[in-house]
C-alpha cells in the first residue's frame, strides 16, 4: 500500500507570537522525525500551507513555513484556503498520481484543518493514520488545547469508512 505523509499548515503564524499552538517545539520535533523516516523510506512528504488575507497571507513572513521544521527539496507542496485539504487543492490529483492509498496526517490545527482533512480522507476511501502526538492547536475558551488534542485523538480514532480505516498513534509507532 502506498503511502503519503500530509504535514498540514506548520506555519509561522501559527507556531510563534499569539497564535502560537501548544508545545510546538515539541510536535515540530516528533513531526521531524516523522518525516525523515518517510523521506528515508521512499515515501511522499506533502507540505500543506493555508493562506487567507489576515495573518496567513500568501508570501509573508507568518505564511512561511516554521523555523524548525526540515524540509528537503523532494517534498512536494499544496495551497489551501480552507480546512479541508482536498477543497479546490491540487492534492488530490497529486495523490492520484503517486498512487497512494494510505496517509499519515499531522499539523496544525487539530480542531480545524486536522479534523476536516481526516474526516474528508476517510469519505475518499484513504486509510488514515493520525499522529496523535504530532498535532496542535490552541486553547478555544472552553477547552484547554490539551483536551482539544485527547478529545480529537479519541474521537477520530473511533471513525470508519465503508472501505478505509483511521488509525491514531504516536508518530513514533508508525510505521512507513
Amino acid at each position: 500500500m502506498t503511502t503519503a505523509l500530509l504535514i498540514i499548515d506548520v506555519q509561522q503564524g501559527l507556531c510563534a507570537g499569539k497564535y502560537e499552538c501548544f508545545d510546538i517545539r515539541r510536535v515540530i520535533e516528533n513531526i521531524n522525525g516523522l518525516s525523515a523516516r518517510a523521506r528515508e523510506a521512499g515515501v511522499p512528504v506533502i507540505f500543506i500551507q493555508h493562506e487567507e488575507d489576515d495573518l496567513l497571507k500568501h508570501g509573508s513572513e507568518d505564511w512561511q513555513l516554521a523555523g524548525g521544521l526540515e524540509t528537503s527539496p523532494i517534498d512536494l507542496r499544496v495551497r489551501k484556503t480552507t480546512p479541508d485539504s482536498f477543497y479546490r487543492t491540487d492534492l488530490q490529483k497529486l495523490l492520484l498520481k503517486e498512487e497512494v492509498e494510505r496517509l499519515i496526517i499531522c499539523g496544525l490545527q487539530t480542531d480545524y484543518c486536522i479534523n476536516a482533512t481526516v474526516r474528508q480522507a476517510l469519505q475518499l476511501g484513504y486509510d488514515v493514520v493520525l499522529a496523535a502526538d504530532a498535532h496542535s492547536t490552541v486553547d478555544n475558551g472552553n477547552l484547554t488545547a490539551e483536551d482539544i488534542i485527547a478529545e480529537h485523538n479519541k474521537d477520530l480514532a473511533h471513525l470508519t469508512g465503508a472501505v478505509s480505516r483511521i488509525d491514531v498513534m504516536p508518530a513514533k509507532e508508525i510505521r512507513l
